[in-house]
């Protein structure tokens, strides 16, 4: 996947709301993935956060999908 075509959708503390959010884009569908994993649960909460990676093209389609989960 070229890197071009991705954005950073989010940031979080917590890498478990990442994976949250990740997995209700995957049962639509989407394609995404998480930036420093790994590195976010090592380190303190805000120094290197989570971040949820979409395509561009999906962007607009990602963001009413979380809408409505929020709103849930």
């Amino acid at each position: 996947m070229n890197e071009n075509n991705l954005v950073v959708l989010r940031e979080y503390d917590s890498v478990n709301d990442a994976l949250w959010d990740q997995s209700i884009l995957e049962s639509e569908g989407i394609y995404s993935t998480i930036r420093n994993e790994i590195m976010s649960a090592v380190y303190v909460a805000g120094v290197m956060p989570a971040q949820l990676v979409v395509r561009k093209s999906d962007i607009e389609r990602v963001q009413e999908i979380l809408s409505a989960y929020a709103e849930r």
